[in-house]
């Protein structure tokens, strides 16, 4: 052991003997501040690491130092931009050469009021109140479209009006007088946007000030006026008589009308037809003091009493993008007519069902009924029924009156007081029914061909006379009406064959067991009087049939579904006249059987029922004509042997 080691090892022994001993005094001694300790007396370890302490302690105040001057400039350059950007509107708003837009006045002079399609005139002042000229000024009249500047090119829905007014130097006023033609319905507000369109000297930008002046149209440039009963009963006739005539001392041009029809109005006919539709009249051009004149005829149908109709009627400016559309309306107005029960009531049914339109066949006859009824608290004297009968199917030596007189010469009957009991006093509440029939005329015979569109016509009016204050008597009418359209005759036949066809079959007659023998399915189409469109036939085979994929003719839209053996002929259109004036429509196609042991002395079905389904145009109802199965027993082939269809073994 070194002297160093016991000398450490002393010490200890006597710190140890110190602090176990019972008369050891602690010493207390007292700092009133920290040592401060040279560099000698710490050790090397720790002179390194607090070098280090140093090192970062002078970084951090260098970085602090370097974040404060980025700072400092910041705030500097902020308020560099600030003062600049407030110098700069200074100058431009308020320095001495400057132009502000607020230093700039419009003022509009004129009329607040103007007729429609009257002239207007309009004083527009400038004033330019900046110490610095406005260069190249524009003055620019935007207003609403169909103005007698038609012809001016403008955005769409308006029109615009240039004028360039040069320089206006500063404290210069300038005053403009334009004028304007407004269109529109009594009331309504037309603005007018006046802009005033400069450069400043020392910049390209294009500078705008504006301001909008509102005009009120006091008259309409175009009167309406229509004639038309307020009260009708349902299913009348009624008539509407509208007159128009321009009012402006300026002509107009390419004026439309159009009528919008309430619910349950049909249209038949007006004088002039319309222009497009059955509701949009072109007017043409009208010169002042023009008229025109338009009468409509309809009926009201599927309508209750106390019930309201309105018709709406409005004429302007044809639209250049729409020829159905009005642009600017010059006036509108609307007309109600109320729906009244009348005082003696007529329907007319057929077959039991009434509506205004009926469709049967040409071998079904028509069962007429004219259901009548008095609606008055008061007796009806001398009722009278006819019934007008027309159309170019009506059959006329068929015609039945029925206890009525049918007069052949105006193909009307007549059901009176001479020929019906209780016709000569009716009493309030009294109701009851006449009868006729008539038949239709074939739609093809050998003189007279095809009967195109065949229709029959019957129109019904009933009259009768009302004692007034016991002295006066006044008239009663009602009428109703009705079209029977007949439906087209559409023929679809079918055969099987084995001996002819367009298709040579082979396999052996009678069928054999394990034996494969085909047929030929031919399936072919007719049409009378109507065309029939979106024609299809359907069918199918069985399920020991084959469909052998051979058709004839190959342009027919024919196909086969392997998967539920279903046969579709997508015929679509069958012209009037197929198959009659004109070639038949036809397809063929070829099947093939295998009979098997379960199916001998039987004679099994090859191809099952088809159906044929179309739309008669005319007639406007769904037509289906069907055919039965085929069996093997080919009753259709003339050459086909008897008992050739019954399977052997």
């Amino acid at each position: 052991m070194s002297l160093n080691d016991r000398d450490k090892l002393n010490r200890i022994e006597e710190l140890k003997g110190k602090l176990f001993s019972k008369n050891y005094q602690p010493k207390v001694e007292h700092r009133d501040r920290f040592t401060r300790f040279s560099r000698n007396d710490i050790p090397d370890v720790w002179e390194n690491g607090n070098k280090a302490g140093i090192d970062s302690i002078h970084y951090r105040e260098k970085f602090s130092m370097r974040t404060s001057i980025f700072k400092n400039f910041f705030i500097f350059s902020l308020g560099f931009f600030i003062l600049t950007l407030l110098y700069g509107s200074y100058v431009f708003f308020v320095g001495g050469n400057t132009v502000s837009n607020d230093n700039i006045d419009i003022s509009i002079m004129g009329n607040n009021f103007t007729a429609g399609g009257e002239e207007l005139s309009l004083i527009v002042g400038i004033t330019n109140k900046n110490s610095s000229a406005l260069d190249l000024v524009d003055l620019v009249m935007e207003y609403p479209k169909s103005s007698l500047n038609s012809g001016i090119g403008g955005s769409v829905g308006t029109e615009r009006f240039r004028e360039s007014l040069g320089t206006i130097p500063a404290g210069a006023v300038r005053n403009e007088n334009l004028k304007v033609v407004l269109f529109g319905e009594q009331g309504s507000v037309r603005s007018i946007k006046i802009s005033l369109q400069y450069r400043v000297e020392g910049s390209n930008g294009i500078f705008i000030k504006e301001k909008n002046y509102d005009v009120t149209i006091s008259s309409t440039p175009l009167n309406l006026s229509v004639d038309a009963p307020i009260e009708i009963s349902p299913n009348q006739e009624i008539t509407l008589n509208i007159k128009a005539t321009l009012n402006a001392t300026k002509s107009v041009s390419k004026i439309l009308l159009k009528l919008n029809y309430p619910v349950g109005f049909q249209f038949r006919s007006s004088i002039p037809a319309p222009s497009l539709g059955n509701n949009i009249w072109s007017l043409g051009d009208f010169p002042p003091g023009a008229e025109r004149n338009i009468s409509i005829t309809g009926k009201m149908f599927d309508v209750v009493d106390g019930e309201e109709k309105t018709f709406h009627i409005s004429s302007g400016s044809q639209s250049s993008g729409d020829k159905s559309m009005i642009d600017v309306v010059f006036n509108s107005l609307s007309h109600t007519t109320l729906i009244k029960k009348p005082f003696i009531e007529a329907k007319f049914f057929v077959n039991g069902i009434y509506q205004r339109e009926y469709t049967t066949n040409a071998k079904t006859p028509i069962q007429g009924e004219i259901r009548w009824i008095n609606n008055l608290d008061a007796k009806v004297n001398d009722l009278e029924i006819r019934a007008k009968i027309s159309g170019n199917a009506v059959d006329r030596k068929t015609i039945n009156a029925n206890r009525g007189f049918y007069n052949s010469i105006t193909d009307t009957i007549t059901w009176d007081k001479n020929s019906q009991n209780g016709f000569s006093e009716v009493n309030p509440g009294d109701s009851g029914s006449v009868n006729f029939s008539v038949s239709s005329l074939s739609l093809f015979s050998a003189t007279d061909g095809i009967l195109p569109d065949p229709s029959i016509n019957i129109n019904i009016s009933i009259s009768g006379k009302q004692l007034v204050a016991g002295y006066a008597t006044t008239n009663l009418n009602n009428s109703d009406s009705g079209i029977v359209r007949i439906v087209s005759d559409v023929g679809f036949t079918s055969k099987a064959l084995y001996y002819s066809g367009p298709f040579t079959n082979t396999g052996p007659i009678p069928p054999k067991v394990g034996n494969e023998t085909s047929y030929t399915i031919v399936w072919s189409l007719s049409n009378t009087a109507n065309n029939i469109s979106k024609g299809v036939v359907h069918s199918s085979l069985p399920s020991w049939m084959k469909f052998k994929g051979t058709v004839s003719p190959s342009d027919e839209d024919l196909t086969y579904n392997p998967s539920n053996k279903e046969i579709i002929w997508k015929v679509g259109r069958i012209s009037r006249g197929t198959g009659i004036s004109g070639s038949d429509r036809s397809v063929s196609f070829q099947v093939a059987f295998t009979p098997s042991l379960s199916q001998i002395r039987t004679t099994p079905i090859i191809v099952n029922d088809a159906i044929l389904t179309g739309y008669d145009d005319f007639a406007k109802v769904d037509v289906r004509v069907s055919k039965t199965s085929f069996r093997t027993e080919l009753d259709n082939d003339p050459q086909f042997p008897t008992g050739g269809g019954t399977v052997v073994e």
